[in-house]
């Protein structure tokens, strides 16, 4: 297996991890994994995430709480779907009260 491919199996066993109706950044992902600087690279995961059922994506913003990643997901506002089926609130591709849904895989790992 490829470094690189490793790297993206530990992204996605997190991912795996987040609660139903949190979300987390790609940055503490990458610090969860020891790799302070590599929320890019957390990134590329994510975006080659799209055909796996079992990893929910679209809990995973950027640490201001947008959805960058929405343009990844089939549909208009899926993205944006899936998380308000989980009662997180988006407005203006944003989600609103990011403290209090945010999970630090640091702290709940």
């Amino acid at each position: 297996m490829k470094k690189s491919d490793n790297f993206f199996d530990k992204v996605y066993t997190v991912v795996r991890n987040i609660p139903f109706g949190r979300v987390t950044s790609y940055g503490a992902i990458g610090a969860y994994l020891g790799a302070v600087k590599s929320a890019r690279m957390v990134g590329w995961a994510m975006n080659k995430a799209h055909n796996l059922e079992d990893v929910p994506a679209h809990r995973v913003v950027n640490r201001k709480g947008l959805l960058t990643g929405k343009h990844h997901f089939d549909g208009t506002n899926l993205m944006q779907q899936l998380l308000e089926n989980e009662g997180i609130v988006v407005v203006d591709n944003q989600i609103q009260d990011l403290e209090k849904v945010f999970w630090n895989p640091l702290e709940e790992l």
